[in-house]
């Protein structure tokens, strides 16, 4: 059966590029703090984000960047950031974000694929992205930003953008299975999801925010970055997560909301007392990108006298599908679908249309979801199926959902493997491992890592004849090759890969083998 929101339409969505969402907040609030540097501290008016963005963008544009043209951003949050990312924007570009922790062979594939025409980099990605780059010009630093801005020969050319076709945003994602594809993103996706996510309620006008999640993954990028600037909230951006630190600023900012992690919460649980935190100031916690425990939501609640909910989503719906109702949270699920989201449970097998409570594969349909992927008509296919209600995104998780419209998961995608909120594809270090001429075939299964949410990628390696390669080398040659989140943690040698007919690997095989060894 097919389950409408239980929250009120939003419609119709109006036709915004996503820079009208900062363009609206600096008019509606110029003088106030937009950004603030949570290392530096320094502080950036919306006018003052504004402007430096118009100034990148005709920057941009006089180096030669066109409408459509592709921008890479290979950093970790900061101010510069926001503003290399809205310049991009304002210059007609589609941005193309990457994980600051990504080596040359992550960076070169979506370059390959994305073929961005400039990029911006930190001091900590400089040498790995100038490695893939080249000497070509288009190479900025973030902290260029301000001498781009102050030598902007004016203000931007007009642009004619149209959201519902034009693509903002192309962040790689593995779905539910493969390699990362790139996920086209249009204006309209994105900024209806943000009108989504507000109204919810957990962004109210002016919120104070502490972004550590960052802003090259989409749950960064849309949650707490458009969401903060289209909510005219205080934003204090910081690169990464350190609890110290993070309950510093919110007891010195004052925080209203905090989006946050699995990971992060099980640190505030552990910590504790020893972190000395006052959390007086926040309304509520916000948790996602993967499941939450029920027993860490409710330490954290205890400890800090703080309302915690789940919410739910995936790049490919730019990215929230789903958020408690505040106040009317039910333990252990993702909520009930965002405004104008419909969804509905089917047989993994038939694709038939189940029931309240019956287990089996999410489809949700919204303003907010994807126009495919690039340049995978094949992967699209797969993934957006058409029937007489319109276009589906297959989730790959499996859940129930109750009357309500409240969804649980009851497994994680098919093949995807979630540590620390990140999603590793199997298919990609499988990739890896098979390049090392001492092994002839390979699969990567998740394992338990034993905390109750992660999971981590476990190899099975089969060595070529007269191979002597040990369980630590083959690790160390992954872990060259990948961001460190995505190194394989266990091998185990086997003779042969169970495989199908067809050739596809039989995970469920090796998982099986795995639990019954444990």
């Amino acid at each position: 059966m097919t389950q409408e929101s239980p929250r009120p339409s939003l419609a119709p969505y109006p036709e915004l590029a996503v820079s009208d969402l900062l363009a609206g907040a600096a008019s509606t609030w110029p003088e106030r703090i937009a950004l603030v540097d949570g290392i530096t501290d320094a502080e950036y008016t919306f006018a003052r984000v504004w402007e430096a963005s118009r100034g990148v963008a005709r920057s941009l544009q006089d180096e030669g960047i066109e409408p459509g043209d592709r921008i890479g951003i290979v950093a970790p949050n900061s101010p510069e950031w926001v503003i290399a990312f809205h310049g991009a924007l304002l210059a007609g570009a589609t941005v193309t974000t990457l994980n600051p922790l990504y080596k040359e062979r992550e960076i070169t594939h979506q370059f390959g694929d994305s073929e961005p025409k400039a990029v911006f980099v930190a001091d900590a990605t400089e040498a790995t992205a100038r490695g893939v780059w080249g000497e070509k010009g288009g190479f900025h630093h973030t902290s260029d930003v301000w001498e781009l801005a102050a030598g902007a020969a004016g203000d931007p050319a007009p642009l004619s953008i149209d959201p519902r076709t034009d693509l903002a945003a192309l962040p790689y994602s593995s779905g539910t299975t493969g390699a990362p594809k790139g996920v086209m993103l249009r204006h309209h996706n994105i900024t209806s999801n943000v009108q989504q996510i507000r109204g919810t309620g957990v962004i109210p006008d002016g919120s104070v925010m502490i972004d550590f999640l960052p802003f090259f993954h989409i749950y960064g990028l849309t949650v707490l970055m458009l969401c903060g600037l289209a909510s005219g909230s205080k934003q204090v951006v910081l690169p990464g997560f350190d609890p110290q630190r993070f309950v510093d600023l919110t007891q010195s900012h004052q925080a209203t909301n905090l989006f946050v992690v699995p990971p992060a919460l099980l640190a505030l649980a552990n910590m504790g007392d020893q972190l000395g935190a006052d959390l007086s100031s926040v309304r509520y916690v916000m948790s996602g990108a993967a499941p939450l425990p029920i027993d860490i939501a409710r330490r954290v609640a205890e400890h800090y006298e703080v309302e915690v909910v789940q919410g739910y989503g995936m790049t490919e719906a730019s990215p929230v599908t789903h958020i408690s109702l505040l106040g009317q949270d039910k333990p252990g699920t993702v909520g009930p679908p965002v405004a104008d989201t419909r969804q509905k449970v089917v047989d993994l097998a038939t694709g038939e249309e189940l029931g309240i409570g019956e287990t089996g594969e999410l489809l949700v349909q919204g303003p907010q979801v994807m126009a495919g992927y690039y340049r995978r008509p094949d992967a699209t296919e797969e993934t957006l199926l058409t029937d007489v209600d319109g276009v589906w995104l297959r989730t790959g998780d499996i859940v129930t959902v109750d009357e309500d419209a409240y969804v649980t998961i009851r497994d994680r995608a098919k093949e995807m493997i979630k540590y620390k909120g990140y999603q590793i594809a199997p298919a990609e270090l499988e990739a890896v491992l098979i390049e090392n001429a001492d092994i002839a075939d390979a699969a990567v299964i998740p394992k338990d890592a034993g905390n109750g949410m992660d999971e981590i990628p476990k190899a099975f390696v089969v060595l070529r004849e007269g191979a002597t390669l040990s369980a630590d080398e083959v690790m160390a040659y992954v872990d060259e090759r990948v961001a460190p989140y995505k190194k394989v943690r266990e091998v185990a040698f086997v003779e042969a890969i169970p495989k199908n007919p067809s050739g596809k690997i039989l995970r469920r095989e090796l998982k099986e083998k795995e639990r019954s060894s444990s």
